[in-house]
C-alpha cells in the first residue's frame, strides 16, 4: 500500500519522480522503487517523504489514498497551514524562577550546534545561561542567540540577538529580522520575506550584500523568532548613507533572485 500511496501522493502533488527523488537525495531508480513496491522504504526516508509533503507519517502507512475523497486530498493540501499557524505540536521549553518568572535562555555560540536537536528538551534548555531584560513584555516569551559572522550589520560578530517567539508563521510581515531555526543549517540571522502563500517557503535575505538570498521551506524551520534588540561590547559605526545603500543592493538582490527563479 505504501507504494501506491506514494505514486498517488506525488500525482496530487503535481511532482515528477525526478523532482521527489532530488528532494530526498535518492537515485530516481530507487524512489521508483519505492512506488513499484520492488523495495520498503526506511523509517528515515518515509520520514522524509512525509516532511516533504508536510504530512504526518501515520497519515502515508495507515491510509489508503486511493479511496480518499476531494475533501480528504484538500486537507492533506492544506496541512501546511496547520504547521505554519502552530495549530499542531510545537513544543516550547523554557527556564522559569521559583515565583514563576520567566527567564531569558542564553544560546552561546557554543551550544547553537546542539540547539536543532535539543530545543524541545527540558535538559538542555536546563543548562543554557539565563538573563533578566526588565524592559522586554511579560507577556511575550524571549530567547537571545550569539551572532557570527557579518551578514548582518551593524549586529556584529559577536553579539547577541534578544528575539521574541513566534508562533504563528503566516502573520509574519515581509522584511522582518528573525531567528530562524532550520533542521540543517542550523540558526541563522536574516530577514525574512513570507512566500508561504506562494510556495510554503520563506525568502531569507542579509543586510551585507555581499551575501545573496536564499528560500528555505517550511518543512526546514523547526523556530522562528522575531528581532527584539541586541547585546554588543562593540559601538556599530555606519558611513552616511550607507543604510540607504544597503536597502537598495538588498532591494535589487531580491528583484534578480525572483527573475532567476521564475518558473
Amino acid at each position: 500500500m505504501i507504494g501506491k500511496n506514494l505514486k498517488l501522493l506525488r500525482k496530487q502533488f503535481v511532482k515528477s519522480q525526478d523532482e521527489v527523488s532530488k528532494a530526498l537525495d535518492l537515485n530516481r531508480s530507487t524512489y521508483s522503487g519505492y512506488e513499484n513496491a520492488v523495495a520498503q522504504p526506511s523509517i528515515d526516508i518515509i520520514t522524509k517523504i512525509c516532511d516533504y509533503y508536510n504530512i504526518a507519517t501515520d497519515v502515508l502507512l495507515r491510509n489508503d489514498f486511493s479511496t480518499y475523497t476531494e475533501k480528504q486530498w484538500n486537507d492533506i493540501h492544506g496541512a501546511w497551514k496547520q504547521t505554519a499557524k502552530g495549530s499542531g505540536l510545537r513544543i516550547l521549553t523554557s527556564q522559569v524562577t521559583d515565583d514563576n518568572e520567566e527567564l531569558i535562555e542564553m544560546v552561546p555560540a557554543k551550544a547553537e550546534a546542539g540547539y536543532a536537536a535539543g530545543y524541545a528538551d527540558p535538559e538542555f534548555i536546563k543548562e543554557l545561561p539565563t538573563i533578566r531584560l526588565p524592559f522586554l513584555s511579560k507577556n511575550r516569551k524571549h530567547r537571545t542567540f550569539a551572532i557570527s559572522g557579518d551578514s548582518m550589520p551593524p549586529v556584529a560578530d559577536g553579539s547577541y540577538v534578544v528575539a521574541e517567539f513566534i508562533e504563528d508563521w503566516t502573520a509574519i510581515p515581509n522584511d522582518t529580522p528573525c531567528i530562524v531555526v532550520t533542521k540543517d543549517n542550523g540558526i541563522v540571522f536574516k530577514i525574512l520575506e513570507n512566500n508561504l502563500k506562494k510556495n510554503k517557503a520563506f525568502l531569507l535575505s542579509s543586510t551585507n550584500a555581499f551575501y545573496e538570498p536564499y528560500e528555505v521551506s517550511i518543512n526546514e524551520v523547526l523556530e522562528i523568532w522575531r528581532f527584539r534588540c541586541y547585546i554588543s561590547m562593540d559601538l556599530p559605526s555606519l558611513a552616511f548613507g550607507e543604510g540607504q545603500i544597503s536597502d537598495s543592493l538588498l532591494a535589487i538582490q531580491k528583484s534578480l533572485y525572483r527573475i532567476e527563479n521564475k518558473s
